[in-house]
């Protein structure tokens, strides 16, 4: 089971679509507080839909917080659009960390500076960034196709 971590998300239809992406892929989410609405927000559930009830959801006040109860911190993967290597390139294994940042700013270099493996999602450099509900997308397809192919 893969964990998709969101720090600090700020939209409510984003994580509601990450929560209806978790669902159908049997994956765990994982909310770092602050929040940029409320968990109970109609969009978020507008968005999660009726999937809501069956997400596998945790939430902590702080990034201190989450990180204390990682197993292993080699397989935690952050998503930034300025690492240099691809997440194409990573050899992803059940029960990964994946974390994405929020909206207006990705993670703080102060979240980075935590973890050694940062991803980029290759794009044009036409844009600055996808958005994260659909760089959570592309990133779980990846690490699942992976994941089948070694079961």
């Amino acid at each position: 089971m893969l964990n998709i971590v969101l720090v600090e998300p700020e939209i409510p239809n984003n994580t509601g679509n990450i929560g209806r992406l978790c669902v159908g892929t049997g994956s765990r989410l994982h909310l770092i507080h602050p929040f940029g609405f409320v968990i109970n927000d109609k969009n978020l559930k507008r968005s999660g839909l009726d999937y809501w009830v069956h997400l596998d959801v945790t939430e902590y006040q702080n990034v201190a917080e989450w990180k204390a109860q990682i197993p292993d911190l080699s397989r935690v993967f952050l998503m930034s659009s300025h690492a240099t290597t691809s997440y194409l390139e990573t050899d992803f294994q059940d029960g990964d960390w994946l974390v994405f940042g929020k909206e207006s700013k990705g993670l703080s270099e102060e979240v980075l500076s935590q973890f050694e493996h940062h991803l980029t999602i290759p794009m044009s450099n036409l844009i600055r960034s996808f958005n994260i509900a659909n760089s959570v997308a592309f990133v779980i397809g990846e690490a699942k196709r992976q994941i089948s192919l070694k079961n």
